[in-house]
């Protein structure tokens, strides 16, 4: 076979696979890379070239960003700021706000920058609000498309096209010229998804959602009957506890209350120093009145919300961990108040079956047991096989504590990223892996979280469909098919060339990167309009509307594919909803632009 017939049988044997959507779909990509190989049509060079490709480490360094903003918990408090935004008429209000952000956020950076920004934030949200994130996530994906045409930063297609008039010796498209049909398509493709996304997106998830985490304190407080309040006072410098023994500390409330542990100024930690100073807290349980007067009493400071501000904090958390089998905690006593033997933990409550043990009752399997302590001390003290952990302690800080230990790190990390991919100062693979590697310099992620923060089957996804794209432009297969609609097309007229031109683009844009696509069909349609003796503006923005139709497949762009784990959507979910996006698209490409950059 020629290079070119390699090529055809190689594409539709892959779109078929992944339609067919039994194999892995990393599988029928490396497949595709190693088939063209063996055919002969790319060099094995070429056939890996793609796992070393910028938008391959691009995309890696955005997944490793956006998990340190989970991380500390920026996500949860942007998820937070979204549902109260949202309100009662949560859905609707909250997928508004979901499509406006992405499409804004990719008229600045990429349509994967956006996505990777605010997937998790998205996914939190609809957790959050009881929904499926199905129902989020795609529209996330297609917004970003329709705004990467708001601004010239919004897309490489953009300045490509730009670029391909100003060397034909004409004025280039300025930097907002494109929101002239940016806004319109943004604003057709938000109602299209609004009328019709509910019954053309799957209902449910096939993918594992997060559980929420956002009140687990006060779930906590009362599952162990502690709703009396828990409570963190803070020792002033005239208090008269300063100076006094933790194990000498009188309350001199009738048994009102109860002294569960002295910590250590804000750390969250048991005091290990033989007396009390100034800026040491308190862990007290009992009645609010009593613990006022307490206050009072003895200089004192008060803290508000014991359940959620007294017990999560930036610094310290609970954990409710239970006793399994074989456990060597089992026959010990354990009671409320107690420090565990590693000295960073205190014992809060001890249950059994849901009621609490009396004081030396030893502990059998089965029992658990809520603790409270540093962050750092519950993930390193609870990887023990002595107990089990209900819910991972990093999981839960990351929900119940917004704006954690590090968030204005990360927060300066994304901050410098879009403004260097705004400004164009730095290649998106060169800012992405720095942004990266800053946070990992700066301990907000190790390098093994990093690792696991990467979705690997994107990455390789979009490594391995590059050599496709390579063979299009190499074997001629592309050349071949934009010269055959030249000939059909033009001499019908301009508007029928440009709908010709939306199939050729649109349709090769399934298929390899709009990047790609835009590069192969501007020598074709600048060729185009000046036989025809018409402007290439119009036909230049239509192609640049044209290559953001990617919609039909999960392979079409990085932004498809970014979304397709998290949403768990199959291959033929896309088509559905994007085929009347498509159309929408189609009617901006052919019929306004001409309106608006005339023949």
């Amino acid at each position: 076979m020629t290079p070119i017939e390699s090529t055809a049988v190689v594409t539709v044997a892959a779109i078929v696979l992944f339609t067919w959507n039994r194999l892995p779909v990393v599988v029928v990509a490396i497949g595709a890379a190693l088939a063209l190989c063996a055919t002969g049509v790319v060099t094995l060079e070429q056939a890996f070239a793609g796992f070393g490709d910028r938008a391959a480490l691009f995309v890696a360094s955005l997944f490793i960003i956006s998990a340190a903003l989970d991380k500390t918990g920026v996500t949860a408090w942007a998820g937070q700021y979204l549902i109260a935004k949202a309100g009662s008429d949560g859905q609707t209000r909250l997928l508004i706000i979901i499509m406006v952000a992405a499409g804004c956020l990719s008229a600045l950076i990429s349509g994967s920058g956006s996505v990777a920004a605010l997937m998790p934030v998205a996914v939190m949200a609809a957790v959050r609000l009881r929904q499926s994130p199905a129902q989020l996530l795609m529209p996330l994906a297609f917004a970003s498309h329709a705004g990467s045409n708001l601004l010239l930063t919004g897309a490489p297609k953009n300045i490509l096209v730009s670029e391909a008039l100003e060397d034909a010796g004409l004025q280039g498209f300025a930097f907002a010229e494109f929101a002239l049909v940016g806004l319109p398509l943004l604003a057709g493709t938000m109602a299209i998804i609004l009328l019709l996304g509910k019954r053309l997106l799957p209902q449910q998830s096939s993918a594992r959602l997060p559980a929420d985490f956002s009140r687990h304190a006060q779930t906590l407080v009362e599952h162990y009957g502690l709703s009396d309040g828990i409570f963190r006072l803070r020792v002033r410098s005239t208090s008269s506890y300063i100076g006094v023994s933790p194990l000498e500390v009188d309350l001199n409330a009738d048994g009102r209350l109860g002294l569960m542990a002295v910590q250590a100024g804000a750390s969250g930690t048991p005091l290990r120093a033989p007396a009390i100073s100034e800026g040491d807290y308190l862990l007290v349980r009992g009645d609010a009145e009593a613990v006022a007067t307490l206050a009072a009493d003895k200089h004192l400071a008060l803290r508000d919300d014991p359940a959620q501000k007294g017990l999560f904090s930036r610094r310290s958390g609970l954990a409710e961990v239970v006793i399994p089998p074989r456990s060597a905690l089992i026959g010990r006593a354990l009671f409320p108040g107690m420090v565990t033997d590693s000295g960073d933990l205190v014992v809060l409550a001890v249950q059994r079956a849901g009621v609490d043990l009396e004081p030396g009752d030893a502990l059998l399997a089965g029992d658990t047991l809520l603790l409270e302590g540093s962050w750092e001390a519950l993930d390193l003290q609870l990887d023990d096989p002595d107990v089990l952990v209900v819910n991972s302690p990093d999981l839960v800080r990351r929900q119940a504590v917004p704006m954690g230990a590090g968030a204005g790190v990360a927060l300066a990390v994304l901050t410098c990223l879009v403004a260097a991919l705004a400004t164009g100062i730095l290649p998106p693979a060169v800012a992405g892996l720095l942004g990266a590697g800053a946070l990992i310099a700066a301990g907000i992620m190790t390098v093994e979280q990093a690792y696991r923060a990467i979705n690997w089957t994107t990455v390789i996804l979009i490594a391995a469909m590059m050599p496709l794209s390579t063979a299009m432009v190499q074997s001629g297969a592309a050349k071949v098919v934009a010269d055959h609609l030249v000939a059909l097309t033009g001499g019908a007229g301009p508007i029928v060339f440009l709908a010709g031109l939306f199939v050729l683009t649109a349709s090769l844009g399934q298929v390899m990167s709009n990047t790609a696509t835009t590069m192969l069909v501007i020598p074709i349609a600048m060729a185009a309009a000046a036989g025809m003796g018409v402007s290439p503006r119009p036909v230049l923005m239509s192609l640049c509307v044209a290559g953001s139709a990617s919609f039909l497949t999960p392979i079409a762009t990085a932004t498809n594919m970014m979304v397709m784990g998290p949403g768990g959507y199959s291959f033929n979910s896309y088509w559905k909803l994007g085929t009347p996006l498509m159309l929408w698209f189609f009617v901006m490409a052919v019929f306004y632009v001409p309106l608006i950059w005339r023949f």
